[in-house]
Formats: C-alpha cells, sequence, structure tokens
C-alpha cells in the first residue's frame, strides 16, 4: 500500500475513534480563534494537564485580543507564571498588537496572514487555520510526526525539517477538506494519549492499528528515528533569600538571554565567595542547605538556598522588596525557584505582623 494511500484509508477510523474518546477541554468545547491561539501557544513545551488551569485563568483575566494587547508586561507574567518559556508570553502579545493595529482588532482567518503573527510557525498557523477556521492545512506537531512514522515505517529523522515537510507535504494530499480540524487533533490526540513515546504505544486500543508498518513489524520501539540532544551545561549557583522587615528581595534580569526580564531572587554562581559585597548588601546568615535543580532547554541549574537577614533597606538598582502579597500578586518568579518558595513563604509567615 502507498503512504498516501494508507494515510487515506485510515481517516474514517481515525475520526469516528476522535469523536468518541476525544478529551473535553476548553478550548475545545469553545474553539473561538482566540482561544484556540492561546491554547496552542500554551501547549508548546507544557503538557495538557498542566496548561488547563492556566489557560482558565488567562481567559477569565484577558477575555478578547484587545485586553492582551493592552495588559502590562508585569501583569502578563504573573498570569504566565509556572508556565515557563515565558517568550511565549510576550511573542503573545506582540501578535495580539499586530492583530489590533493591522486587522483591526478582528483575528485574521488565512493560513498565511495567522502564520504572520509573532511567535506563529508552520504548526501553530496548521492549528489555528484548521481548528478555528476550517482552513484544509495540517497541523504537524512531535505527536503528528509519531503517529505518522508509525504508521508508515518511515526511518527518517523526525528532528529534520525536511522530514517535517516531508509529512506535511504528505498530509496536505489527505487531510479531509470537511473536517481539518477534527483530522489534525485527531492525529495529536492518538499521539498524546495512545501511540505513545519512549517505546510504550497501546496499540491494542489504537483505531489505525491495522494500517501501522510500525506494529506490523515490530518496530514501535525503533520509530521515530531522532537525533539525541546535545547535553546540557551544568551550573551551580547559590540562591540568596534575602530578608528585610517582613519582605525578601527580588531583581529583575536582564532584558535578553535566559528568564529574560523576569524577577528573581538574586543568585550568583557557587564559586563566587560572597555576592553579597558586590550587591552592597550585609546582613546575618540564618541558614542554608535546602537544594534544588532546574533543567532548561541547554543548561541545568544546581541550587542552594542561603537564607540572610539585612538590616539595610536600600537595594540596588533594579531590585526590590516583595511581601507575600505581592509575590502573590505582582511579580513573577520563575519556576527555577520553586524549590526555594516553601522556605521564602516560611519566613515572610514568622515576620508577618511583627513591629
Amino acid at each position: 500500500m502507498e503512504q498516501e494511500e494508507r494515510l487515506q484509508e485510515m481517516t474514517v477510523p481515525l475520526l469516528a475513534w476522535y469523536q468518541e474518546h476525544a478529551r473535553v477541554l476548553p478550548w475545545r468545547t469553545e474553539p473561538a480563534p482566540y482561544r484556540v491561539w492561546v491554547s496552542e501557544i500554551m501547549l508548546q513545551q507544557t503538557r495538557v494537564a498542566a496548561v488547563v488551569g492556566y489557560f482558565e485563568r488567562f481567559m477569565s483575566a484577558l477575555p478578547t485580543v484587545s485586553d492582551l494587547a493592552q495588559v502590562s508586561e508585569d501583569e502578563l507574567m504573573k498570569l504566565w507564571q509556572g508556565l515557563g518559556y515565558y517568550n511565549r508570553a510576550r511573542n503573545l502579545q506582540k501578535a495580539a498588537r499586530q492583530i489590533m493595529e493591522e486587522y483591526g482588532g478582528v483575528f485574521p482567518a488565512s493560513y498565511a496572514d495567522i502564520h504572520g503573527l509573532a511567535g506563529v510557525g508552520d504548526y501553530t498557523a496548521g492549528a489555528v487555520a484548521s481548528i478555528a477556521f476550517g482552513v484544509p492545512v495540517p497541523a504537524v506537531d512531535g505527536n503528528v510526526l509519531r503517529v505518522v512514522s508509525r504508521i508508515l515505517g518511515d526511518e527518517r529523522d523526525i528532528s529534520l525539517q525536511s522530514t517535517k515537510d516531508a509529512v506535511r507535504d504528505l498530509l496536505l494530499k489527505v487531510i479531509p477538506k470537511e473536517f481539518p480540524g477534527n483530522f489534525n487533533q485527531a492525529l495529536m490526540e492518538l499521539g498524546a494519549t495512545v501511540c505513545l513515546p519512549n517505546g510504550a504505544p497501546q496499540c491494542e486500543h489504537c483505531p489505525v492499528c491495522a494500517y501501522c508498518v510500525a506494529q506490523a513489524e515490530q518496530r514501535t520501539e525503533d520509530l521515530p528515528r531522532k537525533t539525541p540532544k546535545k547535553g546540557r551545561k551544568l551550573e551551580r549557583r547559590t540562591v540568596y533569600l534575602v530578608f528585610h522587615q517582613g519582605k525578601v528581595a527580588l531583581r529583575k534580569r536582564a532584558p535578553k538571554g535566559l528568564l529574560a526580564g523576569l524577577w528573581e531572587y538574586p543568585n550568583a554562581e557557587a564559586q563566587i565567595a560572597d555576592p553579597m559585597i558586590d550587591w552592597k548588601l550585609s546582613g546575618v546568615e540564618l541558614e542554608r542547605g535546602l537544594r534544588g535543580k532546574h533543567i532548561f532547554s541547554h543548561i541545568e541549574w544546581h541550587m542552594e538556598a542561603v537564607v540572610v537577614e539585612t538590616d539595610t533597606e536600600v537595594l540596588p538598582e533594579g531590585w526590590v522588596w516583595a511581601g507575600k502579597r505581592e509575590l502573590d500578586q505582582i511579580y513573577a518568579v520563575p519556576n527555577a525557584f520553586r524549590f526555594a518558595q516553601p522556605l521564602v513563604e516560611r519566613y515572610l509567615e514568622k515576620w508577618e505582623g511583627l513591629p
């Protein structure tokens, strides 16, 4: 059976399965363009289960493109706090402003115009165009690449752009013009819930198992092919939780680079003996030893927290004092420092209400 014919024939059982087994998700029950777009950006690098709560909170605070275009950066970052990859949120706002300026606040309906928005690539443009507007274009993400590679027994490296382009071209020939959004979502749903990664697909529950070359040839553990990622650089850092009169010090990171423009607890490479001197702060060390780890795409931080109480009220430029209310409502602290949050909260509660 030719590749195109194999994919064409599996379409009907795939769509029937999706109709019965699709997870109920807020952006599916109300697939307005703005909602679909925000959900797709949130879902990049993030699991569905983790996104639902953030999505509903985001929609409650910023229900329209206009709201997103006008919100302050601090409020936007606070709404995004915990999702990581914060440039996604910044690009969302850039795109919202594009929509307001170039399209009069109306979400563009064509694949080309959606693709032209900030932060929108081939996959996201295909997903939004097909789901929200019924445009028959594929949406090729990691789940789709895995499913198609196994169905076709395709040995090509799915990390290569040439493979992604080839799969997209193939799907463009078979995507049903009546149900393009359901077709794309069905492939993604199959990859997310049945045709799982790491050699553990649930083939007994797959609606298109009869068409799958990898299953027939017992190669599901070998496919898809993907070049291993390069090893991450290891950095050891000391995180300083500096308290003064019931508040903790935060500083804003540089506008470019890792965690750009976000608020963080002051930190330095572990080999630096006493960065407090450089910060012109002095204080009494109360405790240390709490350790945490955070993995970025190319760097891995191993951290130790140090609690310091200072009598110095004046902070370096770009730093602020934050109490519990400010941490809860205003300042977005990245997940990298989540390990230290219970310690911060304990000390803030200890000093809360003291004269």
